[in-house]
């Protein structure tokens, strides 16, 4: 295996501008699979903060007040004691829509007056453009005396509420609204990789250019009066990059991102820059056995395009994905549109792959939808992506967005499906949860073969949907998968028929007007 086989060149990143390297190689990843996973280890990594360390983090919505285990801390306190310890505290928060439109304005301000009452500093970021959002989530913690112990983590994971869930899906006690289908405790599956070595230094380097962006955080003149008197419109600069982390692994990564092109163009993206989108399309390029995806939305058949190529080329080539079963409505356009954007892009896979393509959704034992807001691919067992980014338009064109793609120099010893053990050891745990096997044994290790894989799903989620068809008589059978239904409800009937519908608002839910060019 050539890593420049699987991974983007400088050139096919396509943005010459960035400091990026093109990946670098001697890390370690670590799944971090459920939020409570997550929020555990960031809780010991940010006591373990003292001074002159660093802790910056990037976030689409932050919860000052969302407890990071049972017995606290809240994250807003673990921040603030690291800064009172002299460590060192930034932040980079979506200033966000309008609280009235089902965002989270309200909540990202609290946290970053809380990091700036610590002696923290933390920016509200509309540096963006107009309707779209700064989607990364992610935090590095940098030791001034201890470079073994920097971490980056990365992923879908925001430090807020609902997304301290584990592997039970009984939800986050301290949960945000979401459709009644989901309960008071909406049941949450995401994941966040922790990363060592060399490329925690490629992570900061993508914040300290976004922090270093000239362009004022807001233009809106009432926004920035509202935070010079909250002491929250200053960038004072950061402190110079140290070395990078010495190796720690046998884990080469690739940092991906999407930037939009802004009018003022990013200094280390001028036009924007698609490199999640370009590192789909070359590895689709590659895929010969299974694409197992884990998606939030599933919308547009301008993104699908490149999977549905793949399926008509490789005729042995099977497609598995995990998507929620009712939309999030995050935003008032997005829960109709998100519908007529998965209908589409069903559509366009059934037809490229026929019943190779399976989709699923999840529920926990109780029978409650667990709503899916992992964003992870795997491809062949060899390459596999966690990021922020979602199989859509925003998160291919227009959002800002940061994931990071993993190849293992460690082959996995099982043969005859021989891979890298990184990327089939995260798709066999996910697999492994969702069939309720054991994390350890032969029925497990059958899952290498991508083909008991896909058959092993098919009847799960058939055993299921037959015992709730039989009114849930007898004993549950294992496993929480369902066979997720093409939408029929009389509102998608009647969007997919309306052609004015079609034309003002694209698949992700946003005037059609923002989105200038459908191009990768």
């Amino acid at each position: 295996m050539r890593i420049q086989d699987w991974f983007l060149t400088d050139q096919e990143r396509g943005n010459p501008a960035t400091k990026l390297d093109a990946w670098s190689t001697g890390n370690d990843v670590r799944p971090l699979i459920h939020g409570a996973t997550y929020f555990a280890e960031l809780k010991t990594c940010l006591e373990a903060l003292n001074k002159d360390d660093l802790l910056l983090f990037a976030d689409w919505r932050g919860d000052p007040d969302e407890r990071l285990t049972d017995d606290g801390p809240s994250l807003g306190d673990a921040m603030a004691a690291a800064s009172h310890r002299g460590a060192l505290v930034r932040g980079l928060i979506w200033r966000s829509h309008l609280d009235r439109l089902r965002f989270s304005s309200a909540e990202n301000r609290h946290l970053g007056e809380d990091i700036e009452a610590a002696g923290g500093q933390a920016v509200l970021d509309t540096r963006t453009k107009p309707g779209g959002s700064h989607h990364q989530k992610f935090v590095i913690l940098r030791h001034d005396e201890d470079p073994v112990s920097d971490v980056a983590f990365l992923g879908g994971i925001d430090l807020c509420h609902s997304r301290r869930d584990t592997a039970a899906h009984l939800g986050d006690p301290q949960a945000c609204p979401m459709p009644r289908e989901y309960g008071r405790r909406p049941p949450w599956h995401d994941i966040q990789v922790a990363i060592h070595g060399p490329a925690v230094a490629e992570v900061e380097k993508v914040f300290c250019e976004r922090w270093e962006d000239p362009a004022p955080e807001t233009r809106d003149p009432f926004r920035r009066l509202r935070d010079h008197f909250a002491k929250m419109d200053d960038v004072p600069p950061l402190p110079e990059p140290g070395p990078p982390p010495p190796p720690a692994g046998t884990h080469a990564v690739q940092i991906l991102r999407t930037y939009p092109a802004r009018r003022n163009g990013y200094p280390f993206a001028p036009d924007g820059e698609r490199s999640v989108a370009h590192a789909y399309q070359k590895v689709l390029g590659r895929v010969r056995s299974l694409v197992y995806l884990e998606d939030q939305y599933l919308w547009s058949t301008d993104v699908v395009e490149p999977f549905a190529e793949a399926l008509e080329r490789e005729p042995d080539l099977r497609m598995i994905i995990v998507v929620p079963r009712h939309p999030d409505q995050d935003g008032w356009l997005a829960g109709p549109a998100s519908l007529v954007g998965r209908v589409h892009a069903l559509d366009r896979l059934r037809q490229a792959g026929g019943d190779r393509v399976a989709l699923y959704d999840l529920e926990n034992h109780q029978g409650t939808p667990v709503y899916v807001h992992a964003k992870v691919c795997v491809v062949d067992d060899v390459w596999a992506s966690v990021g922020s980014d979602n199989v859509n338009l925003r998160s291919w064109s227009y959002d800002s967005e940061l994931s990071c793609a993993v190849l293992d120099e460690e082959e996995d010893p099982r043969e005859p499906y021989g891979a890298g053990r990184f990327a089939r050891e995260l798709r066999l745990a996910l697999m492994a949860e969702h069939l309720d096997l054991a994390e350890d044994g032969a029925e497990r290790d059958e899952l290498c073969d991508p083909v008991a894989a896909f058959d092993a799903f098919t009847e799960s989620a058939a055993r299921l949907e037959a015992w709730h068809a039989g009114g849930c008589e007898g004993p549950r059978p294992p496993g929480r998968l369902r066979p997720h239904p093409r939408p029929e409800l009389p509102l998608v009937r009647g969007l997919l028929a309306a052609p004015l519908y079609r034309v003002a608002i694209d698949p992700d839910g946003r005037p059609a007007s923002l989105r200038r060019s459908k191009s990768f």
